[in-house]
């Protein structure tokens, strides 16, 4: 079974527990204003076969030890459930473990359930608070995110919840409060971290041709983030 992998990252240290090694998939169903990889939307990368992946990933594991492993992230790494769970079975049997780096914006389906439950654990991209907001920033489908949501929470899967704060979008404390009141529907998840809106990425839509959605968006202030962090951070307590 093939794939197309955009990139890879070694002994990343932001893509869940412990050292990881993080395996960029091309394509993703949703088009969002703050995406600042859109070059992960379209096969932009180069075709792997899972031994081949796997060959490549297992070099990696001295410096995993306790805790770390393999993240699969994209794009929407769930659109290759299949040659996940191909690629996991090799790495399982040499002892790696992997996680799920994902919008949460792939249908469940058997395979996409087979990833999930077989994940060490899941960090979920929870976009916006509701279906309005949802379509209008991502362009994707509100329910479902929902029901993908509700399978992790249904199954205590392991999850990190994460959210990237823009400057007059959802940067309030009334924003913040839309956002808990909809994930007190699933279980607690282990850590909430917000992420800051940047504009790194902006080089690579004026490359690309495409249109910037947030070009006259600044940065959101790093004052900000802290204070956001903290009230979400007081409410989950």
């Amino acid at each position: 079974m093939k794939a197309d992998i955009h990139s890879f990252e070694s002994l990343a240290a932001l893509d869940g527990e412990g050292l990881r090694y993080a395996v960029f998939f091309t394509g993703c169903p949703l088009r969002c204003v703050c995406c600042h990889n859109p070059d992960t939307w379209f096969a932009s990368g180069r075709e792997y076969e899972s031994a081949e992946l796997y060959s490549k990933l297992r070099r990696y594991k001295t410096y995993f030890g306790n805790g770390g492993g393999v993240t699969f992230s994209g794009g929407e790494p769930l659109l290759n459930a299949e040659f996940i769970n191909e690629t996991a079975a090799l790495l399982r049997a040499d002892g790696i473990g992997y996680a799920l780096d994902t919008s949460g914006a792939a249908a469940v389906t058997d395979a996409v359930k087979k990833a999930v439950d077989n994940a060490d654990m899941v960090i979920l991209d929870v976009k916006y608070p509701d279906a309005r907001r949802y379509e209008k920033y991502t362009k994707g489908d509100f329910d479902t995110f929902v029901k993908f949501a509700d399978y992790i929470s249904d199954t205590k899967k392991r999850v990190w919840f994460r959210t990237v704060i823009i400057p007059g979008i959802n940067d309030s404390f009334q924003a913040a409060d839309e956002y808990l009141r909809l994930i007190g529907r699933w279980n607690k998840p282990e850590r909430y971290e917000l992420l800051a809106f940047h504009t790194m990425g902006f080089y690579k839509y004026e490359r690309m041709g495409m249109e910037n959605p947030l070009k006259n968006t600044p940065p959101l202030k790093a004052d900000r983030l802290i204070e956001m962090q903290a009230y979400f951070d007081a409410k989950l307590k």
